[in-house]
């Protein structure tokens, strides 16, 4: 057993209540979006386990801009996103949206809010995951070139070399008042908005990082007070009934 394991089965132990950011995003989907449902991911990519989860809840088709979407077998219908950010589907198709760290790298997410209250039908929930601008690892990719970001931030995740390097990123839909101001101008009702910190899987390159982002995990899962500081938004904006 690794020491990556071993530490993470000793601080986050599910069998001990632990649920992982995954879960509880998967969750939140499942919650929000009824049995039966046509579901459209954006930025589903190739073949995920998120993919799997939401075929599991509906009819799922995906679109990104990168055509290895159509690598994922678990889309009934795979399409790309054109330069213009438009989605390339049909007016009012979908009862629900999804997205996955996808909103970090919207570089007008005004106008990709805009396509998705267009391609959900009214009271139609778009569900999405994306860090927060005011957490460590957000503003470290923030305040450093891309180079920087690009070559630390699997490597500190202890992947290997066959993972796909960060698209770039914006941040321009990652703090409380940007989601309220643009879902606001695009049309949609702002139903949910959390924040969680979950394991520090930024700090699986060394016993020390994953320590110190240990402590900070305990720190601000302790109080209310913190969670502004929490690494990750869970999101429901509603495309309202008329």
């Amino acid at each position: 057993m690794t020491w990556q394991r071993a530490y993470t089965d000793r601080f986050y132990n599910r069998q001990r209540g632990w649920t992982d950011g995954t879960t509880d995003f998967w969750s939140l989907c499942a919650k929000e979006i009824q049995k039966g449902s046509r579901i459209l991911e954006l930025g589903s990519g190739p073949s995920n386990p998120t993919s799997c989860f939401l075929a599991s809840l509906g009819d799922l088709d995906g679109a990104d801009v990168d055509p290895e979407v159509k690598g994922n077998h678990h889309l009934r219908r795979a399409s790309i996103i054109g330069s213009d950010g438009r989605l390339p589907v049909r007016d009012e198709s979908y009862d629900a949206c999804v997205s996955n760290y996808v909103a970090e790298h919207l570089s007008d997410p005004r106008s990709h809010l805009v396509e998705v209250r267009r391609a959900l039908r009214p009271g139609g929930a778009y569900v999405f995951r994306t860090p927060n601008l005011l957490h460590y690892v957000s503003m470290f990719a923030a305040l450093t070139p891309r180079w920087v970001h690009a070559g630390l931030a699997n490597r500190l995740r202890k992947l290997g070399p066959e993972a796909h390097e960060p698209y770039p990123t914006f941040h321009r839909l990652n703090t409380r008042q940007a989601i309220g101001t643009h879902a606001k101008a695009a049309g949609l009702e702002v139903a949910q908005v959390s924040l969680i910190e979950k394991e520090p899987s930024y700090g699986m390159s060394s016993r020390v990082l994953f320590l110190a982002f240990l402590a900070y995990e305990r720190i601000v899962n302790s109080t209310e007070l913190l969670a502004g500081v929490r690494a990750n938004f869970l999101v429901v904006l509603r495309k309202p009934l008329v």
